[in-house]
């Protein structure tokens, strides 16, 4: 089990870190960079945990949460494995599977039986958890990026790439499902839109003491 009792440690002071085993690296290194987008995906993900189990107790609710619950778990498996350079690693195989990706893929096939297909591009939006699980779909892409840039340098984990690939697909596909299980509306990308005038509100007196409304 870990201990932290302590926090800071002022040894990163001069921009390096260590990884796993001790071996130190400076702190925007191509490596860090990876695991600290798996972090920062794994946040987002946190957001739109608790914006779901805000939603009434049920079947969906909760299946989505299970979900997400174990998402969680493997980002953070995945994150440890990349803040350890290979050739530190005690152990020898990769730390994801294949059954690990078709997971992913059989809960996108569950959800995506309940929609309808798309006509149209989507804009991020609509709602909090719609809104979230797009940004979580975008820093998933980002992420996968940097790994795909760390693989051609160094030793990734077999199933990472097609891990964070499928986990984008997810997110996308889970944004459309919550937007259809909350009935709320999805946006749609319209090439070219012209501008809506009708934005325009009345302009209020512009204030003319220091206590004045703006």
């Amino acid at each position: 089990m870990v201990r932290i009792n302590r926090v800071y440690t002022r040894k990163g002071d001069r921009g390096q870190t260590a990884l796993v085993g001790g071996r130190k690296v400076a702190k925007d290194d191509l490596r860090v960079e990876c695991y600290g987008t798996v972090d920062e995906l794994n946040s987002v993900i946190g957001i739109v945990r608790s914006l779901n189990l805000r939603q009434p107790a049920g079947p969906r609710r909760d299946g989505l949460d299970k979900v997400l619950r174990l998402v969680q778990q493997r980002l953070f498996d995945l994150g440890a494995d990349l803040a350890t350079h290979p050739a530190d690693k005690a152990r020898s195989g990769p730390l994801l599977a294949p059954a690990d990706v078709a997971w992913l893929e059989a809960v996108m096939d569950h959800m995506n039986a309940e929609l309808a297909p798309l006509e149209s591009f989507l804009l991020p939006g609509g709602g909090p958890l719609n809104a979230f699980l797009h940004l979580a779909r975008t820093v998933c892409r980002r992420c996968e990026r940097l790994v795909v840039r760390l693989a051609r340098a160094e030793v990734v984990d077999a199933h990472a790439i097609p891990y964070l690939n499928r986990l984008s697909d997810l997110l996308f596909v889970a944004s459309r499902w919550v937007a259809a299980t909350l009935g709320e509306p999805e946006l749609l990308w319209q090439a070219g839109l012209a501008p809506d005038e009708s934005w325009r509100w009345p302009l209020a007196p512009r204030p003319t003491g220091r206590g004045g409304s703006r």
